[in-house]
């Protein structure tokens, strides 16, 4: 298939061949693991010249990073004007993405990815990425007064999300309906009462 025909999208030819190859990629992190994301069997199932992508890309990690965000680009962060509420909605979103195949698929790719170097640096990147738009949930309920100033962000979501990831990977279990509602609970429960480390209270 000519590079011009590529996986027909709306938008500019740019825009197809990204879409085609950022389709490739996942595709293949889904079937393969990392172990299948090599550059030239992307740029085959793409239907793209391999020089292409490393113009764009320059890198197996820097497309990576991009095909992860493409793929959870559908967690959006609420902002409903309650915390709690954009609490259970982005839990809820995340719990059904990693029920699907591919968001079981990725999960498990990231959790194996080995620790050279940039490799590393792309888990990182991508984790970096996605934290700084989540974490805007917590710092938007601080101004709003429904969250002490003393509140760590990062720690917070990190509360929120990890007994999610940790169904996923670790035993398996499916996250009910309910769950997400009761894991922010629990979390607000802590965290809104919280106070400086150094205050005697403690």
């Amino acid at each position: 298939m000519a590079e011009a025909e590529v996986r027909r999208r709306p938008g500019g030819r740019s825009a197809r061949v990204r879409a085609a190859v950022l389709d490739a990629a996942l595709e293949l992190l889904a079937a393969h693991g990392l172990e299948g994301l090599k550059v030239a069997d992307v740029a085959a199932r793409a239907g793209v010249h391999e020089t292409s992508i490393y113009r764009r890309w320059g890198t197996r990690e820097n497309l990576l990073i991009d095909a992860l965000l493409e793929a959870t680009g559908a967690l959006t962060v609420p902002d409903t004007g309650s915390l709690r509420d954009d609490l259970v909605a982005y839990a809820t979103d995340l719990a059904a993405f990693l029920a699907t195949p591919t968001g079981h698929a990725l999960e498990h790719t990231l959790a194996a990815a080995g620790d050279d170097p940039a490799m590393r640096e792309a888990r990182d990147r991508y984790w970096a990425a996605r934290a700084g738009g989540s974490m805007q949930i917590v710092v938007r309920a601080v101004e709003r007064g429904e969250l002490p100033d003393t509140v760590d962000p990062r720690l917070a979501i990190e509360m929120l999300v990890s007994p999610v990831h940790f169904r996923v990977l670790l035993t398996r279990e499916p996250i009910e309906p309910g769950m997400p509602a009761r894991l922010v609970d629990a979390l607000l429960g802590g965290i809104a009462v919280s106070r400086p480390p150094s205050d005697p209270a403690r």
